[in-house]
């Protein structure tokens, strides 16, 4: 069985370590590869680019994940959809100003990536985003960008408003499309001190982050899998 991890910076395991961000080892695609050792046959593949959002993963879906003929394909995509042009908002804090990937275009994409991963008879697993810190989150934009981004902050309600609406609505489209999704979001939340496994800039996971996130995912898919050997009559 191939799975294939796609998605952003998260699938591909970027935290932010000693002041800048780096790819480390420790990521969720590893961590499954780790967990799936006991089962036959299982392969892993990362698949995730930094800085991606949904646009950008269905120009590549074809080349970088049917093309290696996957059993499973689990899609995590969103924080840098929801995300906005922050130099843009630092020059024109009271303007109006739109999430790079707009809600509406990130639900056709999602729906684009999901039929087109089921039209080759493969399983999409869609993956909720996982948390943020809105504290650590806010200051790391505010000081790249400056605090003039504050006033378009708490207009729009918060630095967390559209991430969560995001998560949200993911929510709500995969009951509606009828594909598994998988809550990390949740599972993160519940798994202990947010401070360790979210790093500093506030967005991005830890090591132990990325591993919690791995074990959420291991844990659906063996239930999955578990179900394909043996069917409920």
């Amino acid at each position: 069985m191939k799975i294939v991890c796609f998605g952003d910076s998260l699938t591909r395991g970027i935290s932010y370590v000693r002041g800048r961000l780096r790819i480390i080892k420790e990521n969720y695609p590893n961590s499954l590869a780790k967990l799936t050792e006991s089962l036959p046959f299982v392969e892993v593949l990362n698949k995730g680019v930094f800085n991606d959002n949904s646009d950008l993963l269905v120009s590549r879906i074809e080349k970088d994940v049917m093309s290696e003929n996957p059993d499973i394909v689990l899609i995590e995509v969103g924080g840098n959809d929801c995300n906005f042009h922050w130099d843009e908002v630092a020059k024109n804090p009271e303007g109006d100003h739109e999430p790079i990937v707009p809600i509406e275009r990130y639900l056709e994409n999602i729906t684009q990536l999901v039929k087109q991963v089921q039209d080759k008879h493969v399983t999409p697993f869609l993956l909720t985003l996982p948390p943020l810190d809105p504290a650590r989150y806010y200051r790391s934009i505010a000081d790249k960008f400056g605090h003039s981004i504050g006033h378009f902050v708490s207009h729009v309600g918060g630095i967390e408003h559209w991430h969560g609406m995001y998560n949200r609505q993911l929510k709500n489209l995969a009951l509606e499309l009828k594909v598994p999704l998988i809550d990390v979001r949740s599972y993160i939340k519940s798994s202990g001190d947010l401070d360790r496994l979210i790093s500093d800039d506030g967005i991005h996971l830890t090591s132990e982050g990325y591993q919690q996130m791995g074990m959420a995912i291991f844990s659906d898919l063996r239930k999955h899998m578990e179900e394909d050997i043996h069917p409920q009559p």
